[in-house]
């Protein structure tokens, strides 16, 4: 696929797909929220919703107001001949969120740590100390998709699910880490936990760190965890929000 050229896939009758590209890469995730935010900013009549992923857009639209052509249309339109560059303003700040690594709280961290090698401390260390960027909420509510994962964590996902993670599970699975929201079975790993809410429907905004922005994660020991727990429950954002390093 040529970088500038985008392609549009259908999605049943009322959805559209706007496929950048078919990587994980944060050149073609700037592409598709660029394009989100330009829509947002100046939806077509007949728009319903936009919904940003990996590598694309999904487009929901009412058929009986605007047609599939008059989308693709108003998509070319918003398209710089160029291609559509990442704005400066998502990555010029960082989540930081505590993660604790005990095992107590990262279930399966022994188990992860001895399919690669090495020891649990190491896998914490290395976790702990990469740049991650969010490149899309998907799955379940609040379910947070995280590039920038190290090489030497990359773990082939269970051949079969785990039972339900906990709340703020922090995952690995194939070369991508992961924040869970809320228990669900998964193939990936439970290597720590954050007391943090990426997802309250009380919140305004309800998702914590938007798509595009960067986190990185902030070991904590389990008292630690235990205090800010009870402080998030209470409605309190945990997670500093500041100017990368």
């Amino acid at each position: 696929m040529e970088e500038s050229t985008p392609r549009f896939l259908d999605c049943g009758e009322t959805a559209l797909s706007v496929e950048f590209g078919d990587s994980v890469d944060p050149a073609i995730n700037a592409r598709v929220l660029t394009l989100d935010a330009r829509l947002r900013a100046a939806p077509p009549q007949g728009l319903r919703e936009t919904t940003p992923t990996y590598r694309a857009l999904l487009l929901r639209y009412e058929p009986l107001e605007i047609s599939r052509d008059a989308l693709i249309a108003a998509v070319d339109a918003l398209l710089a001949p160029g291609g559509i560059e990442e704005k400066p303003s998502r990555s010029a700040l960082r989540w930081t969120i505590p993660c604790c690594y005990d095992p107590a709280f990262a279930e399966d961290i022994d188990v992860a740590a001895a399919l690669l090698g090495r020891p649990a401390p190491s896998l914490a260390q290395l976790h702990a100390g990469a740049d991650y960027r969010v490149y899309m909420y998907g799955f379940a509510p609040g379910w947070c998709y995280l590039g920038g994962l190290p090489q030497a964590l990359a773990i082939p996902r269970r051949a079969s699910p785990r039972g339900p993670t906990p709340q703020g599970a922090v995952l690995i699975g194939g070369a991508l880490a992961l924040i869970a929201a809320n228990p669900m079975p998964t193939g990936w790993y439970v290597v720590g936990r954050t007391p943090e809410r990426m997802f309250a429907p009380r919140r305004d905004p309800p998702f914590l760190a938007a798509p595009g922005e960067a986190v990185r994660f902030e070991p904590i020991d389990a008292e630690t965890f235990l205090a800010l727990d009870a402080r998030a429950a209470a409605g309190e954002t945990v997670a500093r929000r500041d100017a990368p390093r």
